[in-house]
């Protein structure tokens, strides 16, 4: 999965079999997400999550911040994309 920088944000998006799988993933994202006190703009339809992340904070821009929680989304997905 790549993450692309559009419009002062990093977006992604992850498909997974089923909305059991992606919700499954949604919520190991929300327990990493507290961890790092970071939380992201995200949709759910069916089996497909997106993401755009960005720094409210830092006046809405990407930061090391979202570096990192994407660099977490993106561990966590591998783990169902095998």
């Amino acid at each position: 999965m790549t993450w692309q920088e559009k419009d002062n944000t990093l977006q992604a998006e992850f498909e997974f079999k089923d909305f059991q799988e992606a919700f499954a993933f949604m919520t190991e994202v929300a327990i990493q997400s507290e961890k790092q006190n970071h939380h992201p703009l995200w949709t759910n339809v069916w089996n497909k999550v997106s993401f755009k992340l960005n720094t409210h904070d830092a006046g809405n821009v990407v930061t090391d911040k979202d570096q990192k929680l994407a660099k977490s989304i993106s561990n966590i997905y591998e783990k169902y994309s095998k």
